[in-house]
């Protein structure tokens, strides 16, 4: 079988619990969503065999993780793509998904980031009521529709745009949605901050 891969890398996880944790990131090219503050090319990829995708995580040795993320991994993995990278590499498996479709139960680690209510969003629901971590991307949304998911941590994120004003608003917005929701916690982008992939 080929995935279409739109990029192989190594770098610090930016965003949420493993924050700070080196990590290689395997970006599937392809969404059922269409999110309009997505930043991922679903154009453009590379069609790569299970063989050539173990051969690349291989390439960071050091790397404890690799994180699966899109587009939306879950169109295209099965538990016996977990398992062969699981096996191959002897790193941990993480996948960021929009959980409108079923995770491989032999995943380590799930970031569960629901698109409910977004523009370009509305074609699939989510269906996932348990994560290790919820990541909610926020835009001034009623965090009441997020109750119902299990999840050890969770946290809000507020959406990077280009427009610098919009960005301010938006995090201002968002520290002030975790003052008034606790049990919330602020997550970054480090990565933008860092300047670093």
């Amino acid at each position: 079988m080929l995935y279409k891969i739109n990029e192989i890398f190594y770098s610090l996880q930016g965003e949420g619990r493993n924050t700070g944790t080196a990590s290689v990131f395997v970006r599937f090219s392809g969404c059922n969503l269409a999110c309009l503050f997505c930043d991922t090319q679903h154009a453009s990829g590379t069609m790569m065999t299970i063989d050539e995708i173990v051969d690349a995580v291989n390439a960071y040795v050091k790397a404890p993780l690799v994180v699966l993320t899109g587009g939306e991994p879950t169109l295209f993995i099965t538990e016996e793509f977990v398992a062969a990278l699981k096996e191959k590499t002897g790193k941990r498996i993480a996948i960021e998904t929009n959980g409108t479709r079923p995770v491989p139960q032999n995943v380590d680690w799930v970031t569960l980031s629901p698109k409910t209510g977004f523009e370009g969003a509305g074609a699939h629901p989510c269906i996932l009521t348990e994560c290790d971590e919820l990541k909610v991307v926020y835009l001034n949304q009623d965090l009441d529709m997020y109750k119902h998911i299990k999840a050890s941590y969770r946290y809000l994120q507020p959406c990077f745009v280009e427009d610098r004003a919009q960005c301010d608003t938006n995090m201002k917005a968002c520290i002030a949605a975790v003052l008034e929701h606790p049990e919330w916690c602020l997550s970054l982008q480090t990565h933008r901050i860092l300047n670093i992939q």
